[in-house]
């Protein structure tokens, strides 16, 4: 029996990035010997053991064979004759495909530790096609490792491109795309996720609303980049940059679904954008199967956006409906969150990167006086209408007094 450190510990260990999970390969060995030694066998579909002291997983060394279309659509074979060189050639990247002995040493047999030198990020074998899922898993790590300056083989670009033109990427199911999305959206750069899924074919299949934002025109006074598609990578950038959340990210990357949707003959306008947008927020949320909190605040940016950019222009009496339709008053936390997403869109167009955004304070200097206003003591008898008159007109006086529209 032979174990060794295999995957992400062994790249991240040689990049001399922290390794937050260690993941283990027995050669040599069955089931029931390491059952005998205390591990405790929780794969299904193939062997894969947890350690009685470390919890860490411990994988027997297998094969796998493709049988059918989509993500399960594998046979495994795992036996001791199984070698480390056969275990490691089913993984999707040469960087991934790499493992260390017990003694420290490197077992490096398709080239993993010079495509990290030369910062490639490159399939194993022809047999990537096979899983749909390795499509998305390489853009979430070009998106990971941009800033280290990691490219796309050629030839594994080409690869991608034949699984979306194959039908290949039809088969993954929702949850497998959000929880890629998801890892996307925590990364540095996570528009390199999109960018390069768009060069594939495949954000087409996947995201068809965001794909057909490319090549839409926006009116240059107030988008100098033109193309809304190009905008809404810019604005998730700015998201990236002012937030690590990723509820904000994703609400800055579904903002303006609707530019997709304008009739040709009123372009570069978006009359009613924003409406059409909220319907198809929804509708890629219900699709994928989104969390509800990611969902409500790509709503609320979608719809509201617009009105945030002209908050210093508006009465004081739509500030007000503004804050309560956003529910600011119950949850101020997501209304910061909100603002951000707000911020990142006025942000992400050429030339005004860096721009204030006075919009975001003049709203919070709202939101704070309202929130302060003591609403007049309501007579005995009043009904819960008539004391939410009150507190709204006690709120709307306090606005009007922070924002000097008295």
């Amino acid at each position: 029996m032979e174990i060794y450190l295999v995957g992400g510990a062994v790249r991240d260990k040689l990049l001399g990035l922290a390794v937050k999970e260690r993941d283990w390969v027995v050669v040599g060995a069955t089931p029931a010997e390491l059952s005998a030694r205390g591990f405790k066998q929780v794969g299904k579909d193939f062997p894969v053991f947890l350690h009685p002291e470390t919890g860490e997983e411990y994988a027997l060394a297998r094969t796998e064979r493709k049988t059918g279309r989509g993500y399960h659509g594998f046979d495994f074979h795992s036996a001791p004759d199984v070698t480390l060189a056969d275990d490691l050639r089913r993984r999707d990247l040469t960087i991934n495909a790499m493992a260390e002995d017990a003694q420290g040493g490197l077992v490096d047999p398709y080239g993993g530790a010079r495509d990290l030198a030369a910062r490639y990020l490159r399939h194993v074998s022809p047999a990537f096609v096979e899983d749909p899922v390795r499509v998305l898993r390489v853009a979430r790590f070009a998106a990971r490792f941009a800033p280290l300056g990691f490219k796309l083989a050629p030839e594994t670009l080409a690869l991608m491109r034949t699984m979306a033109a194959n039908g290949e990427v039809d088969t993954l199911v929702p949850e497998r795309v959000w929880q890629e999305t998801l890892k996307a959206l925590a990364t540095p750069q996570p528009s390199v996720f999109f960018t390069l899924l768009r060069a594939s074919g495949a954000l087409a299949r996947v995201f068809p609303e965001l794909d057909r934002l490319f090549g839409v025109p926006q009116p240059a006074k107030h988008h100098p980049e033109v193309d809304t598609g190009v905008h809404v990578m810019m604005v998730l950038e700015q998201a990236a940059r002012l937030s690590d959340d990723p509820a904000v990210r994703f609400a800055a990357l579904v903002h303006d679904l609707g530019k997709g949707t304008t009739a040709v003959e009123v372009l570069p306008h978006h009359y009613g954008h924003e409406e059409r947008g909220v319907r198809l927020t929804e509708a890629l949320c219900a699709r994928l199967r989104v969390p509800r909190e990611y969902r409500e605040l790509g709503v609320l940016v979608a719809r509201y956006h617009g009105l945030v950019h002209r908050a210093r222009e508006l009465r004081a009496e739509t500030v007000l409906k503004l804050l309560s339709s956003s529910d600011a008053f119950r949850r101020p936390e997501r209304f910061e969150r909100f603002l951000s997403a707000c911020e990142a869109d006025a942000r992400g167009r050429k030339g005004l990167e860096q721009q204030p955004y006075a919009q975001a304070d003049y709203l919070r200097t709202a939101l704070q006086a309202a929130r302060a206003a003591d609403a007049p003591q309501p007579a005995t008898g009043q009904s819960g209408e008539e004391i939410g008159a009150h507190l709204q007109a006690a709120r709307l006086h306090a606005i009007r007094q922070a924002l000097g529209r008295d």
